[in-house]
């Protein structure tokens, strides 16, 4: 046996291994990210076909930004976006993740520090991999340990921490991590991938929402998740979106947005403006979810219910789903071993009766 099927057969054994499925489930929906309901709204959809439709556009991008993949359109989205997170500048990216990378493997530079919350995201970890600063962890959500690491810190300091984490749906303490940093020379970078449309005007996020936007060095949205379509955005300062231009190989070497994506973007601010009682609605979802299983409560539509062990978590959710429910294990290595989860996504879609029931399920269960 090799050493790649010896580690396959590992996660086999230990009930941990992955594998895709097609995803046809008359499931009641908690586990998606798509809080707004966006992903399968029917009138944007039919928003962003008549936009597309509209214009006379190539199927893709051609190249990348740098040779043949910046136009007019490109320039309008990221000008509307830069208007709508309060930013002086900013850049598309393809995700999430591509813009993280980008972030984290180019601005700071040999000598500087990365110091990151424990619980952030793979793509942070990844580009601060890639970066040639020292690299530092401090425990999750601690302005305590945070300091400590500022303290150790060499050259200029980064910071990165998510707005809602997206495994325990807790919030950063974003306005005492903002000064702290502040205090320390240090440039706090927030990653709102579950916060983007959520909260703030117009779906602008917590940090707009908090009135942090001059206090935050760079800031990630991402639109794959409560924005219902594909995508990401820098904000940042003009230097920084020119600076991440020239070197920054995520977005030199990769192929550009097509204009069917650059138009999902635009049309999605613009219906989620004309529609902010989704925002109002999915808050009140989780409202009620935290007053009928307090115990795992959270200011977030993602909910935590923590079990321990892969194969006990993984047949809780077989029982909800066998119920017609659709609640998704997260299993180690996803999550540190023993933390083994339900992780339950709330959405604007989903009733009050359907929330209701699902709780009583999971007392039922937990009992």
């Amino acid at each position: 046996m090799d050493s790649l099927e010896h580690k396959l057969e590992a996660r086999k054994k230990d009930n941990s291994f992955r594998s895709l499925k097609n995803e046809t489930s008359d499931l009641i929906d908690f586990s998606s990210n798509d809080y707004l309901g966006l992903a399968r709204s029917e009138e944007l959809k039919q928003k962003i076909l008549s936009s597309y439709q509209n214009g006379q556009w190539p199927n893709g991008a051609t190249g990348s930004r740098l040779i043949t993949g910046s136009n007019e359109l490109s320039s309008l989205v990221e000008d509307n976006l830069s208007a709508i997170f309060n930013s002086p500048s900013g850049l598309v990216f393809s995700s999430g993740y591509m813009a993280n990378l980008a972030i984290f493997s180019t601005l700071p530079q040999r000598g500087d520090t990365i110091v990151y919350d424990e619980l952030s995201h793979a793509c942070i970890k990844d580009g601060a991999r890639l970066s040639m600063a020292k690299r530092l962890s401090f425990k999750h959500n601690s302005l305590e340990d945070l300091e400590r690491k500022l303290k150790a810190g060499e050259g200029q300091i980064y910071v990165a921490c998510e707005s809602v984490y997206s495994m325990d749906g807790d919030m950063a303490p974003l306005k005492n991590l903002s000064e702290l940093c502040a205090t320390y020379n240090a440039r706090l970078i927030v990653d709102e991938a579950h916060s983007t449309g959520v909260w703030g005007a117009h779906g602008s996020g917590l940090v707009n929402e908090l009135g942090l936007t001059t206090s935050v060095f760079a800031t990630t949205y991402t639109f794959g998740k409560a924005m219902g379509i594909h995508g990401a955005f820098v904000a940042c300062s003009q230097n920084v979106r020119d600076f991440l231009i020239n070197f920054s190989r995520p977005f030199i070497y990769t192929t550009a947005p097509s204009a069917f994506e650059l138009i999902s973007i635009q049309s999605a601010f613009e219906h989620l403006k004309t529609h902010p009682s989704l925002q109002l609605n999915v808050l009140s979802k989780s409202t009620l979810f935290n007053s009928q299983l307090p115990e795992f409560s959270s200011p977030t539509p993602i909910k935590s219910v923590m079990i321990g062990g892969n194969s006990q978590t993984k047949a809780l959710a077989g029982e909800l789903q066998e119920s017609g429910y659709d609640v998704r294990p997260i299993l180690s290595p996803t999550v540190k071993e023993g933390t083994e989860r339900l992780r339950i996504c709330l959405h604007s879609f989903n009733t009050e009766e359907e929330i209701i029931l699902l709780c009583d399920q999971l007392k039922r269960h937990l009992d």
